[in-house]
């Protein structure tokens, strides 16, 4: 392929990402102080019960008690966040807020912005459901007939709280992210909005993969979107969200939330592709609870932001369940990506496996924080961690944080880290094969990552594969 080629599909890469639309709202909650009012405000435009607003208002404050995290060692430098300077909530000027599930109901604009972003075209590869958010709200859902009749349910959080609130009442930040886990927990319990709600009966195999797509497109907005998974026992589903903002100069914020739980002998995997530009800060609090002999899998690759701390974590609470992470991190210039996984063996006969990567280039920093707990009395669990750290340059910086608490003395726990630079040998190999530089670290690169790839749809591998090589030709933000 000639460089004026290369140029073109590069150029073409970074405008699906970075392009912006001039915001329509129907309703926008303004920036400044985060009071009571404004927490009213919110739920009265969605209509929302009674007992929802109190959750919100006692999640509210919550927040406010509770200190800033900044106690923590090495971690992302958080002192830029400023809640009174984010727009909390935005609602796109759409009329069937949510309940729309035909692609040409849709306003242009927000059309267009999903065309770029390649909705469609998913959804034309058969997934079983697709959603999509803009800003605060979900503007577009779809499910497959097939799994309608089989009982599976499928749409955003707004319509769950309305059409299936025994199961939202019970499992909403209850028992898995509880408000009072932090503060940005107890941010989201307060203004939370859209996000994606699945449930899945006894029994029941969604054979192909559950679609989701969060874009934040205002400057200086929080998005704060909440998924929350049910599988029953037997069942068997693999959701995948996808995320992005272009760049703006002023700092956004996401701070979504996702419960997953996960039945006895079920399989709940979660994928997720983030791409925020460099000007997001990333707060996310991730959690399942994993019943007997089920299984929980966290696939995730996070590139952009400005600032990541994010670490899936599962409850092995039932005899023999089993947890499994692969992660990637890249960060480059400006960056401070701090992701890991925690795991917490409650129960006998527990598994859990965290295969981290992580990439640094021109000065960013990658940081792998990571708990393993096992309890008095989970006997015959086992936990493997291996964490590989990849550096382009003497600039950056990669740390490994591991934390193990072991009550019990029967288990099998086994640790290992490694960190180097690209091999000047390795390039030199690749070179000598015909290969320019740029072109053979991004093979190396590409092989380092592979264990995540392998696990993701191909169009969604595709995807990473690119967001990576754009990275390190520093064609993003």
């Amino acid at each position: 392929m000639s460089s004026d080629q290369d140029h073109l599909r590069e150029t073409d890469s970074e405008k699906r990402f970075e392009f912006k639309k001039e915001q329509n709202a129907a309703f926008a909650a303004e920036k400044g102080e985060l009071d009571e009012e404004t927490i009213r405000l919110i739920s009265e435009d969605k209509d929302e019960p009674e007992w929802m607003l109190e959750r919100r208002l006692r999640a509210l404050r919550q927040f406010h008690a509770m200190p800033m995290p900044t106690d923590w060692p090495s971690q992302p430098d958080l002192s830029e966040v400023d809640v009174e300077e984010i727009v909390p909530y935005i609602r796109p000027d759409v009329d069937m807020r949510g309940s729309v599930d035909d692609w040409t109901e849709l306003p242009d604009e927000i059309k267009d912005t999903f065309d770029k972003l390649g909705i469609p075209e998913a959804e034309k590869n058969a997934l079983s459901g697709v959603g999509a958010q803009y800003e605060s709200e979900v503007v577009y859902q779809n499910m497959q007939e097939r799994w309608e009749e089989k009982g599976v349910i499928f749409c955003n959080m707004d319509k769950a709280v309305q059409d299936h609130p025994e199961l939202v009442k019970e499992h909403f930040m209850t028992s898995c992210v509880p408000p009072s886990d932090n503060k940005f927990a107890a941010l989201h319990g307060a203004i939370w909005s859209g996000g994606s709600f699945v449930y899945v009966p006894e029994g029941v195999t969604v054979e192909m993969p559950i679609q989701a797509y969060f874009r934040m497109n205002s400057e200086g907005m929080g998005q704060f979107e909440h998924t929350l998974i049910i599988a029953e026992e037997n069942s068997e589903v693999h959701y995948i969200e996808g995320c992005s903002a272009p760049q703006y100069s002023k700092f956004n914020l996401h701070s979504g939330g996702v419960e997953v739980f996960v039945g006895e002998n079920a399989h709940v995997q979660y994928s997720t592709v983030q791409n925020w530009s460099k000007n997001t800060y990333n707060l996310n609090t991730k959690r399942a609870i994993c019943e007997s002999e089920g299984t929980m899998e966290w696939i995730s690759g996070s590139m952009g932001s400005k600032a990541t701390m994010l670490y899936p974590s599962t409850i092995l609470k039932g005899r023999g369940a089993t947890d499994n992470h692969i992660t990637i991190a890249f960060a480059g210039e400006g960056q401070d990506i701090d992701t890991g996984a925690k795991v917490y063996h409650n129960a006998p006969d527990t598994k859990s496996t965290i295969e981290s990567k992580s990439i640094s280039k021109d000065g960013g920093r990658t940081n792998y924080r990571g708990l393993i707990h096992i309890s008095d009395g989970a006997e015959n669990s086992s936990t493997s961690v291996e964490c590989d750290a990849l550096m382009f340059d003497n600039e950056s910086t990669s740390d490994t944080m591991p934390y193990m608490e072991i009550e019990e003395s029967k288990v099998d726990v086994a640790h290992e880290a490694t960190v180097g630079k690209i091999g000047d040998e390795d390039v030199f190999y690749l070179q000598s094969r015909g290969l320019d530089d740029d072109d053979a670290k991004q093979m190396i690169v590409a092989g380092f990552i592979e264990p995540i790839t392998e696990e993701l749809p191909i169009e969604y591998a595709v995807e990473l594969n690119r967001l990576i090589e754009l990275e390190m030709e520093g064609s993003l933000g």
